[in-house]
């Protein structure tokens, strides 16, 4: 038993979360009790205890990291505000009149939701609370419906920003240094949030493209299953304007200056929740002065990129001068909208809604990475990372063997696991060998990557089913959920199939940009 103390952690870790024990102490408790049963049975060097301290220290100091919680408050602002809702309603309304439109729509609101928010949670309630009464009302199969909304509100996961794919750089980086180092390298190359942003937007527009196709064909050969709507207006080119235009300037802002190598994953997240601030505060009325300090402070970002001034050098001329001066007219300005936005949303009721959201969604994220730092420390200490190696390097047909084999137990334990865990729990331990095998780091992040957006759908434990249960009409059954979801479980696995057979969907932006 003393040698195989690794596996029976990693089983006994699964058996406490479906016990239903608090994932964050589960972890914890389960890598303490093997430490010293290890420790016991001369099986543990309880001395690797010491670096504890360490681990934590470098979690909580990580750069990277820091763009959680930014990323988390704009997306709930963008949810609290009404933002999004109002976004879904003319979405509908401008492509309700085609069969299966509605469908469509929801998935175009998702995409963009996901690019401007990267919440699942927030996006599936949003959706669950407005488009599935309207699909249902105007005689959609309740099945699709919410396979619809369920699958939409996943993309946040797949479509820069997200938070799945900053903690996954995070792991994917240090697996490949390990690789690096495993091969006698001594220059070590990493890869940046940056990167692994720009390696899965093509993926998951692509898979926004395979969901339309799949909608559109369903309504072609069923038409009773998505019927077109009748009675519903046509927003006005003002009204999509209104509604698009804003999410689409976010996007652009956040996503642009990462890919484009203007700002670090933190800085671009910074202007996402500032950006997101202000539209919030443009909302509740007179919108023209927040313009005005967006549009300031837009352009002291143009000012300074084309034009930086460091007034404390001996050879300052009165131009560095004159441009110091405006530039920091236009900081007041937009600081000035900045406080106008805040005491709004404060006033509205929804600042301390958004603070309170972004501190109990930042905490569980941050818990669940910091316990498993511990179980992964222990995991290592009793051999675990040997036994996997080894596990892999046997199995039939090589590395495509050893893939296959992970993205199937990645799968399986979707089934009962959240991402982080999986993300930071066994990722760590099987992604350096597959490194080693000759797979494409970035390619196989954005394959980890789907097959984790996945884990949100598949029951019983699929958190987007949990967010669709609570906010969806009280005649939708958990059953017809649960039916929804399977053909598009289906084609979450044909899209890693294509990008599988096709790494340059995902290696080729990467490729250009960097």
């Amino acid at each position: 038993m003393s040698a195989h103390l690794d596996l029976l952690m990693f089983a006994v870790l699964i058996a406490g979360i479906l016990i239903g024990y608090p994932v964050s102490f589960t972890i914890a408790g389960v890598a303490v009790i093997f430490a010293f049963a290890g420790y016991a049975l001369g099986e543990f060097d309880i001395g690797l205890l010491g670096a504890l301290s360490q681990r934590i220290f470098g979690l909580l100091t990580n750069n990277v990291l820091i763009a959680i919680p930014l990323f988390v408050f704009m997306g709930v602002v963008l949810e609290k505000s009404r933002i999004a809702e109002e976004l879904l309603e003319t979405m509908g309304r401008a492509f309700g009149r085609l069969r299966g439109g509605l469908g469509v729509s929801v998935m175009l609101v998702g995409a963009l939701l996901a690019a401007s928010t990267g919440i699942v949670g927030a996006t599936v309630v949003a959706m669950g609370l407005i488009a599935l009464p309207t699909m249902i009302r105007n005689d959609y199969s309740t099945p699709l419906a919410c396979g619809v909304v369920c699958t939409a509100g996943t993309l946040g996961q797949i479509i820069p920003p997200s938070t799945l794919l900053i903690i996954l750089s995070d792991v994917m980086s240090s697996a490949y240094q390990q690789a690096q180092y495993a091969e006698g390298k001594f220059t070590i190359e990493t890869l940046s949030v940056g990167q692994l942003f720009a390696a899965a937007l093509m993926p998951g527009l692509m898979l926004v493209a395979v969901y339309i196709a799949y909608l559109l064909i369903r309504a072609w050969l069923q038409p009773s299953a998505a019927p077109a709507l009748t009675d519903s207006p046509k927003p006005s080119l003002g009204e999509i304007g209104r509604a698009v235009v804003p999410p689409v300037l976010l996007i652009v802002a956040v996503l642009g200056s990462i890919l484009g190598g203007v700002a670090t994953p933190t800085e671009a997240a910074s202007v996402g929740a500032v950006g997101a601030l202000l539209m919030a505060g443009a909302r509740l009325g007179r919108a023209r002065w927040l313009l005005t300090g967006a549009a300031a402070l837009i352009a002291l970002a143009v000012l300074a990129g084309l034009y930086p001034v460091r007034l404390q050098r001996d050879d300052v001329d009165a131009m560095d001068w004159t441009i110091g001066g405006l530039s920091a007219f236009l900081a007041l300005v937009g600081l000035a909208a900045l406080g106008l936005a805040l005491r709004r949303t404060a006033r509205e009721g929804i600042l301390s809604q958004v603070l309170t959201s972004t501190m109990v969604i930042t905490a569980m994220i941050f818990a669940t990475i910091l316990t498993a730092s511990v179980f992964s420390l222990v995991f290592v200490g009793l051999g675990g990372e040997e036994t996997v190696e080894e596990i892999l390097t046997a199995m039939p047909g090589g590395a495509t063997g050893a893939l296959i084999f992970c993205m199937a137990l990645i799968f399986v334990l979707g089934f009962f696991l959240d991402f982080v865990e999986i993300t930071v729990i066994l990722l760590p331990l099987i992604a350096p060998v597959l490194i080693l095998m000759g797979h494409d780091p970035l390619w196989l992040a954005v394959l980890i990557a789907i097959n984790l957006q996945t884990s949100f759908l598949t029951p019983p434990f699929g958190f987007s089913l949990f967010y669709l249960r609570g906010a969806a009409p009280p005649e939708v059954s958990t059953g017809q959920i649960y039916r929804g979801v399977v053909p598009f479980i289906g084609l979450q696995i044909v899209g890693m199939g294509l990008i599988a057979l096709l790494p340059s969907i995902a290696t080729w932006l990467p490729g250009l940009l960097y």
